[in-house]
């Protein structure tokens, strides 16, 4: 067996492509990361993986615990949680909910997504978990199943703590499966404003009003943070998730988050490569009843890809061969890699697409003393 490279001209979709960040992109943010929500690509990231202070954007959090108990049937948006003195006396932004009363849950939804109500996070806190404390466990234990590793809860609004830490990474990904588990809750994000005991407040979401089809997420601000924002988009199919923490004031998050989601929205695109089943190339078999074995993927391959270095991509297919008969459809044969500029390579796995018998055995004998005589089949 000898290691075959096939190089794959991709004639049916887009001729070339090109890696996440193939043109670099500068942000005052302090972190940043921009991702491509439907191939996972980041197009852009800066210190993302930097420890930071989530602050306000704690609340996807404590929304998607509610979010979640919602979900399985066990809460509804019509129960009420009863408010504590410990909620009442909560500072900084505020629902205004009222000592030793009772809030819907749909109420609180809005009073933590729109108005960033701190009282309305120990609300949920309390009426969940019994104790703000242990709802920050809840918090953290939930992350950890999500594989956001670096972030520790201990509170549920974001209140300043110097062990309560995440990455913009970390955020990213809980925004993404905030969005993706829940999209019948999700519409509460593209509320502008909210009215509770007479009082109307406008969501802090800078994007909303931008006209640049974002409908979420978080905004918020500490001290030590600065001012952040987990935000999204979408613009026809695609969407982008965008995180951003660290600016002095919430003019530049407003304006520097805006120029990031348009520059993504404009730079990059997101082409179908190969269709799951469509044959990507062939391998030479050896001494079966078709010369022949076409390579085909188990899902559909779709690469997000800068309009700029589209000539950059190239496609191989890579196996040891030619393979030997029989083979069984559906066995893993090859591997299709694309590589691309500045982006580690993208791989899958090709699969047989078709059975292949073995020769009869005087064809096989044939074959065999053929390759005795003239040696094995050329590399392509």
């Amino acid at each position: 067996m000898t290691a075959r490279i096939l190089l794959v001209a991709i004639v049916l979709f887009v001729l070339v492509a090109v890696s996440g960040q193939a043109r670099a992109f500068d942000t005052t943010a302090r972190e940043a990361i921009l991702i491509e929500v439907e191939t996972g690509t980041v197009l852009l990231e800066k210190n993302s993986q930097e420890i930071t202070f989530p602050s306000s954007m704690t609340k996807l959090m404590t929304i998607y615990l509610l979010f979640e108990r919602l979900a399985e049937g066990s809460l509804s948006l019509t129960d009420t949680l009863p408010v504590s003195e410990k909620a009442w006396r909560m500072g900084g932004s505020k629902m205004f909910v009222e000592v030793d009363t009772d809030v819907t849950v749909e109420d609180l939804i809005r009073g933590i997504v729109v108005q960033s109500g701190n009282d309305a996070t120990i609300v949920v806190a309390e009426g969940l978990a019994g104790s703000e404390d242990a709802f920050a466990r809840l918090m953290t234990d939930k992350a950890r199943e999500m594989g956001i590793m670096a972030t520790s809860f201990q509170n549920a609004s974001g209140w300043p703590d110097p062990n309560h830490v995440t990455t913009v990474a970390d955020l990213a990904i809980l925004a993404q499966r905030l969005i993706e588990d829940f999209p019948q809750y999700y519409g509460y994000y593209s509320e502008t404003e909210f009215t509770f005991s007479d009082i109307t407040q406008s969501n802090r979401n800078p994007l909303l009003y931008a006209g640049i089809g974002a409908d979420g997420l978080k905004t918020g601000y500490t001290e030590a943070a600065g001012y952040g924002l987990a935000a999204s988009a979408t613009e026809g199919d695609r969407r982008l998730i965008l995180v951003v923490n660290g600016f002095d004031s919430s003019q530049a998050r407003a304006s520097e988050s805006q120029r990031i989601l348009e520059w993504g929205f404009r730079e990059f695109d997101t082409y179908d490569l190969f269709a799951a089943g469509e044959p990507v190339s062939e391998a030479e078999v050896w001494l079966g009843n078709s010369a022949d074995l076409p390579l085909v993927l188990a899902e559909d391959l779709e690469v997000t890809l800068s309009r700029e270095a589209r000539r950059d991509m190239v496609v191989k297919v890579v196996y040891d061969g030619p393979i030997p008969a029989p083979i069984v459809e559906g066995a893993p044969i090859a591997s299709l890699v694309i590589e691309l500029p500045d982006m580690e390579p993208v791989e899958r796995t090709l699969l047989a697409g078709a059975d292949v018998g073995e020769l009869s055995f005087f064809s096989r004998l044939g074959e065999s003393i053929g390759y005795l005589i003239f040696g094995p089949p050329s590399t392509p």
